[in-house]
């Protein structure tokens, strides 16, 4: 029998991010995966602002950008009756900017998810986490104490016991976990039936701007459907919706996706057919986020339309905020009441999104693509969580009033320019691995109150505000900072008396308890 802290079954994003994060934290775990590598499709593109900035303080951001190099052109979204007819710029096509210097430091790119696997699981391994690919997991029971798997070499056929403190089901909207729980699903599941396919065709005269998405052609029609560009050269995607009532994926036949490729080419130019794969979207949120000692997180736990990628970087985030709890939990620092704080403050945040994301894919495939509801800032940046893992929060909707421009508990840690050590930072690069004690020019009584598991930056002494943002956005004494980059408590919202020690210590038990 193998015994590990933390078990993970899947390995797309949501797995790999949270063996990524769990070891980053010193937390041993095994991740395995029924698929005998990282992911051969291109699948998830974009990666958000916030994403990026997650990856930031693990030395990674520059490796996923990189990665996006093949798509480093590509902006806005396009409508148009083929694609050698008008265009149409739903929105961008002028260099939209993919860095938001006021908001955040991180960066929007584009990376296929085969090309971002890799870094992940590297990143992983190196700080000590265990990836067994080509392995299945037969079974999971839940204990009192613990976790029982059996998990499976697909090649061999040989099977082993696993014992762990915890899991993690990432396995997917199909995956098996969520059913052996027991736990249901909100929302109508399956909504749009696809055929995506790869070819090849010498585009060079047609396409010369390159969109993030086309919409071609009008719904129903033959040369329907929605186009992308692709990693290799001269190669393109296409998907095509289909009535699974009236047809299957074997009705689309390798001559029937040339002819759609050169019906909404609009050019009868060679295409060559690469690959093709069929893919349900659909809108579900599980119901429950925790069944005792198993956690279900990315596509087990919420799904929705491709809208913004968010379900792809959801999945990077629901990780982010789950991992620091366990981590804090295993050490003997934390109650096992914090592990409760994740489905309470990132289910809200799938429900939301579900609908959000629904609509928004409904008005940009409409004839008022114009009546998009999402606001990208605020679904990226914006997210606020309610839970008892934060003293003084306000409560309310999960987007409240878009971006906070203030540290107040339950919101993002509001963005700052930092000079530390002669490196210009984002407040967000100290946010990794432990809390964070933020204190003002004039907060050096906190500074040094020196409580454990509280790493303090003085601003104006340890670190300069280069823009002078702080009190404008901070501006207090001292804001204390989760390992996930949210505001857990300030030093002007409750008890002010005590020494600053005592109070700090007071506010940590609360969190963590």
């Amino acid at each position: 029998m193998k015994e590990t802290p933390v078990l993970i079954v899947g390995g797309g994003y949501a797995g790999l991010a949270s063996a990524l994060f769990l070891s980053h934290q010193g937390v041993p775990c095994l991740l395995v995966d029924r698929h005998p590598a990282a992911s051969v499709l291109g699948r998830a593109r974009g990666i958000n602002p916030r994403t990026t900035e997650i990856y930031r303080p693990l030395g990674l951001e520059q490796a996923v950008i990189e990665a996006g190099r093949p798509f480093e052109e590509e902006d806005g979204l396009v409508r148009c009756a083929t694609l050698t007819g008008e265009w149409h710029w739903v929105f961008g096509g002028d260099g939209s900017p993919r860095t938001l210097p006021e908001l955040t430091a991180g960066e929007f790119c584009l990376a296929d998810q085969s090309a971002v696997e890799p870094i992940l699981i590297d990143a992983a391994r190196a700080r000590g986490a265990e990836l067994w690919f080509d392995t299945e997991c037969r079974s999971v029971e839940p204990g009192d104490d613990g976790v029982t798997a059996v998990v499976e070499d697909c090649a061999t056929g040989e099977q082993h016991t696993i014992r762990a403190r915890y899991v993690i089901g990432a396995d997917g909207y199909g995956g098996a976990t969520r059913e052996r729980l027991g736990i249901s699903r909100t929302g109508p599941g399956p909504i749009r039936h696809f055929v995506t396919f790869v070819f090849k065709a010498d585009l060079s005269e047609i396409i010369t701007k390159r969109a993030l998405f086309w919409i071609v052609g009008e719904p129903g029609s033959a040369a329907s459907g929605g186009f992308t560009t692709h990693a290799l050269r001269d190669h393109w995607g296409l998907s095509l919706m289909y009535d699974p009532d009236k047809e299957s994926p074997g009705d689309f036949t390798d001559e029937r996706c040339v002819a759609a490729a050169k019906a909404i080419i609009g050019r009868d130019v060679p295409v060559e057919l690469v690959s093709k794969a069929a893919w349900t979207e659909a809108v579900a949120v599980a119901d429950r986020y925790r069944s005792g000692r198993v956690f279900l997180a990315g596509d087990a736990a919420h799904v929705w339309p491709p809208a913004q990628a968010l379900g792809a970087n959801s999945a990077v985030q629901d990780a982010h905020n789950l991992a620091w709890k366990l981590a804090a939990v295993l050490a003997g620092r934390a109650s096992d009441a914090l592990l409760d704080t994740y489905e309470a403050e990132r289910r809200p945040v799938a429900l939301e999104l579900s609908d959000l994301t629904v609509r928004s894919q409904n008005a940009r495939f409409s004839a008022t693509p114009e009546d998009d509801p999402m606001d990208p800032i605020t679904s990226i940046l914006g997210q606020r969580y309610t839970s008892t893992a934060m003293v003084g929060a306000a409560g309310g909707p999960v987007f409240g009033d878009g971006v906070s421009a203030r540290a107040v508990p339950g919101t993002r840690a509001p963005h700052l320019w930092l000079d530390l050590d002669g490196r210009r930072i984002g407040v967000h690069d100290l946010f990794h691995d432990s809390f964070v004690l933020l204190c003002g020019p004039d907060g050096e009584e906190w500074a040094r109150a020196g409580v454990e598991g509280v790493r303090a930056y003085r601003i104006g002494t340890d670190a300069t505000d280069v823009e002078g943002w702080w009190e404008a956005r901070y501006g207090c004494e001292a804001v204390l900072v989760r390992p996930d980059g949210y505001v857990a408590w300030r030093s002007d919202t409750v008890d002010a008396e005590g020494t600053p020690a005592a109070r700090l210590e007071s506010a940590l038990h609360r969190i963590l308890h």
